[in-house]
């Protein structure tokens, strides 16, 4: 059996291109003990690929020429050894943009047959698990904070103003348009949107938090964070999400250094990888799923069909121009 992969064709200079990724056709690898036949379903575009992508030091290993692009993947279990897993099952894990994937039981999450596929990838997966972990261990909200999100009507910033919301905050997004800030306020419930793209940002945010930032999320990071930055409260945590704005640039971007700010506001700057709380993910799933059952979190997908297209939607993502959690569909279920 032949099944498609995806994999990195060259080192991007800048902005990746979709010649940068080259579609191959491989023989679909068989089980051996322990393993598990999977079939993608749905594969994750996500703005830390970017940085996979590249040989700088980082914490994890680049993805090498001519490897699966890394991804995380929902599927259908086609064969298995591994007596917790039965072909029909419906499994998360780290397994690539392609057709057909084997790994071990032990990375495998079993999906729920209740969660759509779609869900494991998303509010019920990495993207809410990230908010979660990332707001309340992080940027540790009380009641009457504050909270500035950008990147806000991205998968991540979509989730975290809403568990803002929960734990009694007022919430500040920062998104790109008046489509996304529209979602902001009318799907995500955030007090208060603010567009970069057409708003004065500076005197936005000094009108939406005229007491200061206690918490900020940040996935965007450069000139935008650091006008946020300049708005700190007393005590104010910064939530290190992700830094998309830098992600293309072939050298580091030079721009104010506001390190003095943290002394004045006695502040907290902490990045954070979701990866870390993998033992409480347990903890952190029921609580989001029982939100979501209750009305109390809502999501937008943006969903591309085609293996073949993952490049152009994670070229897309990159630029902004997805509305919600960017997904790839690979196949349906069944």
């Amino acid at each position: 059996m032949i099944g498609q992969q995806i994999v990195l064709a060259a080192r991007p200079e800048g902005e990746p291109k979709e010649s940068d990724f080259a579609l191959v056709e491989t023989e679909v690898p068989t089980p051996g003990p322990g393993e598990i036949l999977v079939r993608a379903l749905y594969v994750s575009v996500d703005p830390y690929q970017r940085g996979r992508m590249s040989e700088a030091r980082s914490y994890a290993k680049s993805v090498a020429l001519g490897e699966v692009m890394t991804s995380q993947t929902v599927g259908e279990v086609i064969e298995s050894d591994d007596d917790r897993f039965a072909p029909g099952d419906v499994v998360v894990g780290q397994l690539g943009w392609q057709e057909y994937a084997v790994a071990r039981g032990s990375a495998l999450r079993r999906v729920p047959p209740s969660v759509p596929p779609t869900l494991a990838l998303g509010v019920l997966g990495a993207t809410g698990l990230t908010a979660y972990f990332g707001l309340f261990e992080v940027g540790r909200p009380v009641p009457g904070d504050t909270v500035v999100v950008s990147g806000a009507a991205g998968a991540v910033g979509q989730v975290v103003g809403q568990l803002a919301r929960l734990a009694g905050c007022r919430t500040v997004g920062i998104a790109g348009g008046p489509d996304k800030l529209a979602d902001l306020t009318g799907e995500y419930g955030y007090d208060v949107g603010i567009d970069y793209k057409a708003d004065d940002v500076n005197g936005a945010l000094k009108a939406a938090c005229p007491d200061g930032v206690d918490v900020y999320f940040d996935n965007v990071g450069g000139e935008l964070s650091d006008l946020v930055l300049r708005r700190l409260a007393l005590h104010a945590r910064v939530v290190v999400c992700g830094q998309v704005s830098q992600y293309n640039n072939q050298t580091p971007e030079l721009g104010p250094r506001l390190l003095g700010l943290l002394i004045v506001h006695r502040a907290r700057i902490e990045g954070f990888l979701v990866t870390d709380y993998a033992p409480r993910f347990g903890e952190a799933i029921p609580r989001l799923a029982a939100w979501l059952a209750a009305g109390k979190l809502r999501y937008r997908e943006d969903v591309t069909d085609g293996l073949e297209n993952a490049p152009r939607a994670f070229i897309g993502m990159l630029r902004g121009e997805n509305r919600g959690k960017a997904l790839v569909r690979v196949a349906e279920p069944g």
